[in-house]
């Protein structure tokens, strides 16, 4: 855990079924489990009928006053630090949790991709084309995101995130790029926020895994669902991109508006008409669930889900220096994958490919996106190395970046730039490991909430620059005898070979593997620094530090950074 004790509880590495507390009127604690780092693996040394509980703050009569919930928290009627359960109760309330909360965010995130993947597509039905557009001014939804990530955080916490979540999928099918930046603006730091109410730290690590699976899930559907809509092209005298925004935009708003009904303010609050009088949750549930997240991470009760984040503990958040090289890590680690991305189904119709074809052929990188990105994550959890595991990425993409920067990509077989292209993009995306680093390292929900959103923020403009290094340096339209302006090869001054933006691209992820290793010696030394100072009080120093200090989150003496 990040909160280090202020005396030792017991022996984490003991054999026996529990550990004693320091108390002999507390029940027994739970050993915890060895290699147990995510839902699908299973440690054969634990016994499920064996107590779940784990050593924490709570467990020394002496500190436990100290970290005990505030009493406005819309939990801190199920708080019991006294409360046991079994590892078969927490390993079956974890699937129950997976079934109705995860399954149903990541449908939601689906329906908000489909209306942001589906620009791509509409790019090889001639929508530059028929709108008198470049790409220098299409492929930039992030600018429009950015403007709107922390006014949604402010209002989650008035009005709730199953109020304000659902309305971030509201479409908008007649503005191809603003709505579609609009849209996702704070809907990623509320989901982030919202599943840290039910999960634990390495839970919630790798289910934001298989939460940004979901949207790579929804760029093959987008793929599949535009080989058929563009097929729509002149039935009522519209283009065939017209057809595919309106057609997902009113899936995306069935989903969106259900979502209103089933989505819970909390794991104690789920009891509707909608969702039963009963609710989803036993009372023993609900117990296990509050219990075991601030057993872990005491800071989750910081705040109570309709306290508004006031202008003044946002300007604590937003200059919390601690959390600037996570930000700093958001803005570049994406940019040299993005512009391949962002420019496929162009790149791809200028090596001669149909506009069928081309819909086709950025399915497989995605398919073997969704692999590394998993198995990323799940190496995070499993290594406990998060910089390092992240930095893989980076030296994935070094070898496919110098391929691109140095071959003559004018005369290569095109199968073999697909090729080369294709594993560029199946790299292992980081992520849902940074996303959920930034939250570990927050250590408040007020500094974890502005957090994620400043997080998300900074990743939209490493779009925004991504989106300007494959660059057209002049009119992208040939004077032809038809009708319509015809975007071709030609007109672009970098293409075909993108010469001078994919040399960019190779400086940027050298820097990118530079930066990551910085980012690791900060950290390393933040808590070596905070290492001293703890070491050097006395046992009396610090309970009184408990008792007296103003720090908060991050700034706490007790907290120590993962990296």
């Amino acid at each position: 855990m990040a909160t280090v004790f202020s005396r030792d509880i017991g022996s984490k590495g003991a054999s026996s079924v529990s550990i004693t507390s320091l108390n002999s009127n507390i029940p027994p604690l739970g050993v915890p489990p060895e290699g147990k780092r995510s839902w699908f693996q299973r440690s054969p040394f634990v016994d499920k009928d064996a107590v779940a509980t784990q050593p924490s703050v709570f467990d020394d009569p002496i500190t436990a006053e100290k970290y005990h919930p505030r009493a406005d928290w819309e939990n801190v009627h199920r708080f019991d630090p006294l409360f046991r359960w079994t590892w078969r109760d927490e390993f079956r309330l974890v699937r129950k949790i997976d079934l109705y909360i995860i399954v149903w965010a990541c449908i939601m995130f689906m329906a908000l991709e489909l209306d942001r993947a589906n620009i791509s597509q509409a790019l090889t039905d001639n929508l530059l084309g028929n709108l008198k557009m470049t790409p220098n001014g299409t492929l930039q939804p992030g600018k429009y995101s950015v403007q709107t990530e922390l006014p949604p955080r402010r209002a989650t916490f008035a009005v709730g995130l199953q109020m304000d979540g659902p309305g971030s999928l509201d479409p908008n099918a007649d503005q191809p790029m603003e709505p579609r930046g609009w849209q996702p603006g704070g809907f990623i730091p509320d989901i982030v926020l919202y599943l840290s109410y039910f999960y634990t730290h390495a839970e919630l690590s790798i289910r934001l895994g298989f939460f940004w699976t979901a949207m790579s899930i929804a760029d093959i559907l987008s793929a599949l669902f535009a080989y058929g809509l563009l097929h729509m092209r002149g039935i009522g005298g519209q283009a065939g991109w017209r057809w595919l925004f309106l057609i997902e935009g009113l899936l995306t708003l069935v989903i969106g508006s259900f979502s209103w009904l089933l989505m819970p303010a909390g794991p104690c609050q789920t009891a509707s008409w909608f969702r039963g009088k009963k609710g989803w949750f036993t009372e023993q549930e609900e117990k296990i669930i509050v219990n075991r997240v601030l057993r872990e991470d005491p800071s989750k009760s910081s705040m109570h889900n309709r306290e508004p984040v006031t202008p003044k503990l946002l300007w604590q958040s937003l200059k919390d220096y601690d959390l600037w090289p996570i930000y700093i890590l958001g803005l570049v680690f994406q940019i040299p994958m993005t512009p391949q991305s962002q420019y496929l189904t162009l790149i791809l119709q200028g090596l001669g490919f149909n506009t069928f074809q081309t819909n086709l052929l950025t399915i497989p990188n995605t398919v073997l996106h969704i692999i590394a990105m998993i198995g990323l994550t799940y190496l995070s959890e499993l290594t406990s190395q998060l910089t390092i595991v992240a930095l893989l990425g980076q030296i994935w993409a070094f070898p496919f970046l110098v391929y691109m920067a140095v071959v003559d990509t004018s005369t290569t077989n095109r199968w073999v730039i697909w090729t080369v292209i294709t594993l560029l993009l199946a790299y292992p995306n980081a992520h849902p490991i940074q996303v959920a680093w930034n939250s570990r390292n927050s250590n408040a929900v007020r500094s974890r909430t502005v957090s994620a959103a400043c997080y998300n923020m900074f990743v939209q403009a490493g779009v925004i620059v991504s989106a300007n290094i494959y660059r057209d340096g002049m009119s992208p339209f040939r004077k032809s005898h038809s009708t319509h302006a015809v975007l071709t090869p030609l007109a672009l001054d970098d293409r075909p070979r993108y010469v001078r933006g994919n040399r960019q691209l190779l400086a940027i992820v050298c820097a990118n593997i530079v930066i990551y290793g910085l980012v690791k010696v900060f950290y390393v030394q933040r808590n070596k620094k905070r290492d001293r100072k703890w070491t050097s009080m006395t046992e009396e120093q610090r309970l009184e530090y408990l008792s007296t200090t103003t720090d908060q989150g991050n700034k706490r003496l007790d907290f120590r950074f993962d990296h």
